[in-house]
């Protein structure tokens, strides 16, 4: 897993670079244009290259912007997932959840001057007392299972929000399944 995550570092900088190499080489058919005696032959050849250029210029600006910064909370996201899901009432981590947060474990051993919060969330039923601690027993879950694969503790911080902060708005099974969560957010 390390080694796929460090390959995706470096594949879309590797990519646009190609792009660049690749959009500056000079093709048989503009050599033999620009060596040839007619303006109209090199004039063609000229105008079908500036498209070519400007199209690997889009494709390079494309990759560029999708891509996240390696070590940001968008590459977390993307790469790795930044939420575990609790059943109702409970603090347990789900196999889901567990394999989640072993693939935010092997993501922070990629960036050790990294350090994170996890929040703890809950749906909207309950009291806010009851939530506030049920957040925060699920943010402990969370963390101590992190501790358990190798990361420091002192890299690991934990807070509660309990029903606070709602991801979905909602008064139904879904919207309070997407709630139940904690989320890993780095500092």
């Amino acid at each position: 897993m390390r080694m796929r995550l460090f390959g995706m570092k470096w594949l879309v900088p590797l990519a646009a670079v190609m792009m660049i190499v690749t959009a500056c080489e000079s093709t048989p058919d503009d050599a033999a244009a620009t060596s040839d005696d007619g303006g109209a032959s090199s004039s063609s050849s000229e105008s079908s290259s500036a498209v070519d250029s400007s199209s690997a210029d889009s494709d390079v600006s494309t990759a560029d912007a999708s891509a996240p910064i390696p070590g940001t909370q968008e590459d977390l996201v993307q790469n790795v997932g930044d939420r575990v899901f609790f059943d109702y009432d409970s603090a347990v981590l789900t196999p889901e959840g567990r394999r989640t947060l072993e693939r935010q474990a092997e993501w922070l051993r990629l960036f050790p001057e990294l350090s994170i919060t996890i929040e703890g969330h809950c749906d909207e039923r309950g009291t806010r007392e009851y939530n506030l601690a049920l957040g925060e027993r699920r943010a402990t879950a969370a963390r101590d299972y992190l501790i358990a694969f190798g990361l420091n503790s002192s890299r690991l911080r934990t807070t509660s929000y309990g029903k606070e902060r709602p991801y979905a708005l909602g008064h139904n099974e879904e919207s309070w399944g997407l709630n139940r969560r904690s989320v890993t957010v780095v500092n």
